[in-house]
């Protein structure tokens, strides 16, 4: 069982625990200089969302265009390499 702890922690528990607690100390460090606080991350990831989720079907078109424009240049270039592969077998 501690083998599979180990592993899974990849060093000892006692280790990893004191590996964490020095990182978290650190980041807390730069974050409270920062005056930026975890509540602040979510509220940030939650506006990105409802940003990406606003730009809605505006988005999708877009991508849509650019997909037709490739293809325009892909399918050809593709087919005419095929075309010459013929040829060399």
């Amino acid at each position: 069982m501690s083998d599979n702890v180990t592993r899974f922690l990849g060093d000892t528990p006692l280790r990893t625990i004191v590996k964490l607690a020095m990182v978290s100390l650190v980041v807390g460090i730069i974050m409270a200089a920062l005056h930026f606080t975890p509540v602040d991350v979510w509220y940030a990831f939650t506006d990105f969302v409802r940003w990406l989720y606003d730009l809605g079907y505006l988005a999708f078109g877009r991508v849509g265009i650019y997909f037709v424009y490739g293809a325009m240049v892909v399918v050809p270039v593709f087919i005419v390499m095929r075309l010459l592969a013929i040829g060399k077998r």
